[in-house]
């Protein structure tokens, strides 16, 4: 039996870029770098089939995005800021949330700004437990198992980017309600 084969993509014009960038702005949240990413590889994929002159299309990609930008449709501070906040529900620390938004391209300043209001030790805190809870490690392992677990229960909180004081906290904490009440206490 033959493999299938892929149909070659369609040549890639100004217009169906265009088309692309919204359709994948619909399903996305992106930042300006991961779009023109995926606006790239869609040239390149399209370029290996089709005669297209890849100077002129990154230009229309950087022109693409300019137009964007002064819209509104991509705002990297908006982006880093709904993508921080998201990223501190599921418990993530400051330090992956800084190194995840480097990867989508998001500039240093932008990055540091996104942060500052969760920087603090009560928000560190309260993401270190969201993420024990999450794990079921710490506080919210079964009492016979703790003490048999806590090394690497604090490796695994210092693997997630918290410091040896916030995973040590959250992991000795006696309990979940003892937990509860050290970061009401850090506000």
């Amino acid at each position: 039996m033959a493999a299938t084969q892929r149909k070659p993509p369609r040549k890639v014009t100004q217009a169906s870029l265009e088309r692309s960038a919204l359709a994948y702005l619909e399903r996305f949240a992106a930042s300006t770098e991961s779009l023109r990413r995926v606006l790239l590889r869609k040239i390149e994929r399209s370029a290996r089939f089709h005669e297209i002159d890849r100077t002129a299309a990154a230009g229309w990609v950087k022109a693409l995005i300019e137009r964007y930008c002064r819209s509104g449709l991509l705002n990297d501070r908006t982006y880093a800021e709904a993508r921080t906040a998201s990223l501190r529900r599921q418990g993530r620390s400051a330090r992956a949330i800084a190194n995840r938004l480097a990867q989508k391209g998001i500039g240093r300043d932008t990055i540091d700004d996104a942060l500052e209001p969760t920087r603090t030790e009560r928000g560190e805190l309260d993401a270190a437990a969201t993420l024990a809870r999450r794990r079921r490690i710490g506080p919210f392992r079964p009492e016979a198992d703790r003490r048999e677990h806590r090394e690497r229960d604090l490796a695994t909180l210092g693997r997630a980017g918290f410091s040896f004081e916030t995973a040590r906290k959250v992991i000795l904490a006696e309990s979940s309600e003892a937990l509860d009440a050290l970061i009401a206490d850090e506000g």
